[in-house]
C-alpha cells in the first residue's frame, strides 16, 4: 500500500465527509493505493455515526473509535499501530488543513529520502495574541532543547516513513514531539514544508492556552527520557555522587577546622547539617538511580486505551 491517512478527531461531524471527498479526489488523481484511517478520540456529536456511512460507502475508510476521550496522542498512536502504507501522513480533521499537500508530502518521503517531513504554517488565521506569539515561543524553546530546526512542531500535517510510527510511541500529550521522538529512535533525516493553512469553516478550537505550559512540562519529560530514559543512573548517578562528594568535603573541613582549634564545636554548627543533609540527598539519589536501571531493564512500556468500535481495522 502507498499512503495511510492518519486523521484524529474529536467532535468533527460537520468536516469529515467534505474532508473524505476531497482527500479521496486527490487520491485518485495521484493513483495511489491508500487507506484512511479515522479516529474518533471520543466525540459526543455525530462523528462515529458519519464515520460508519463513510465507511460503508468507500472500502479504504477504515474507523477507531475511543470509549472516551483520551487526547490526540493516544489516537494518533492507535492510528500508527493500525497504518499499513509505505508513507504515513497524518492531518486535523477541522479542515484547515489541505489534502493538496498530500503529494508532495509523499514524494518528500518517497523520492528525497526523508524519513519525517513536517509541515510549516508559514502563514496563519489564528488570534496573534493567544495563539501565534506564545506558539513562537515554545517552537523556538523545542528547536533550542532538541536541536531539530523545525519551525512548527505542533502542526498537524505531517508525512512519516512507515518504520517511524512503528518505531516511536506517543503517549500522554506527546505528538506535539513526535520529531523529537523518532530523532531520539535514531532517525535522523527529518524535513520541514510550508503548508497551506486554511481559515476554520467548522467547529471551535479544541486546544486552550493550558496546552502551551503543559507542552513546556512535556519538553522537559521528553527532554529527560529521551537521554536518560535508558541510563537513568548517568542522571541520578552523577547528581547523587556530586551531592555526596559535597557534603563530605564540608565535612572534612569542619573537621580540620576542629583539629586545628579544638575550642571549635562541630555538631552545633549550621555547615555540619548542612554537609550532612548533602550527603544524605546524595545517597538517596544514588539509591534513585539503582532503582530506575532494575525498572527501565524490568518492565514493559504500554498504554491501554479502550476501543469501543473499529471497522476495518485489524
Amino acid at each position: 500500500m502507498d499512503l495511510s491517512l492518519v486523521i484524529p478527531l474529536y467532535n468533527e461531524d460537520e468536516s469529515l465527509p467534505e474532508l473524505c471527498a476531497w482527500i479521496e479526489r486527490v487520491i485518485i488523481v495521484n493513483n495511489y493505493s491508500y487507506e484512511l484511517i479515522l479516529v474518533d478520540d471520543g466525540s459526543t456529536d455525530d462523528s462515529w455515526k458519519v464515520i460508519e456511512r463513510l465507511c460503508a460507502g468507500n472500502s479504504h475508510i477504515k474507523g477507531i473509535r475511543f470509549q472516551r476521550n483520551y487526547g490526540k496522542s493516544a489516537a494518533l498512536n492507535e492510528g500508527f499501530k493500525a497504518a499499513s502504507g509505505d508513507v504515513v501522513i497524518t492531518m486535523d480533521a477541522d479542515m484547515q488543513d489541505s489534502p493538496d499537500e498530500i503529494p508532495s508530502l509523499y514524494n518528500m518521503i518517497k523520492d528525497d529520502g526523508f524519513d519525517l517531513v513536517s509541515g510549516w504554517k508559514k502563514v496563519r488565521y489564528d488570534n496573534t495574541l493567544t495563539k501565534n506569539i506564545p506558539s513562537r515561543l515554545f517552537n523556538r524553546a523545542t528547536r533550542q532543547v532538541s536541536g531539530i530546526m523545525l519551525h512548527d512542531f505542533n502542526c498537524g500535517l505531517k508525512a512519516y516513513r512507515k518504520k517511524v510510527v512503528k518505531s516511536v510511541e506517543v503517549y500522554g500529550e506527546m505528538h506535539r514531539y513526535i520529531p523529537v521522538l523518532a530523532k531520539w529512535a535514531g532517525f535522523r533525516k527529518i524535513g520541514e514544508k510550508v503548508v497551506e493553512h486554511r481559515p476554520r469553516k467548522y467547529g471551535v478550537t479544541k486546544f486552550g492556552f493550558e496546552r502551551f505550559i503543559n507542552g513546556f512540562l512535556d519538553l522537559a519529560s521528553i527532554t529527560f527520557v529521551g537521554r536518560y530514559g535508558k541510563r537513568p543512573m548517568h542522571f541520578f548517578g552523577l547528581l547523587g555522587t556530586a551531592c555526596f562528594l559535597l557534603g563530605f568535603i564540608m565535612i572534612l573541613f569542619l573537621v580540620a577546622g576542629r583539629l586545628m582549634d579544638p575550642g571549635t564545636g562541630l555538631s552545633n554548627r549550621p555547615p555540619f547539617y548542612i554537609a550532612l543533609a548533602t550527603m544524605i540527598i546524595g545517597t538517596q539519589l544514588f539509591l534513585a538511580g539503582f532503582l530506575g536501571e532494575l525498572i527501565s531493564r524490568n518492565s514493559l512500556t504500554r498504554n491501554l486505551y479502550l476501543i469501543e468500535e473499529k471497522i476495518g481495522v485489524a
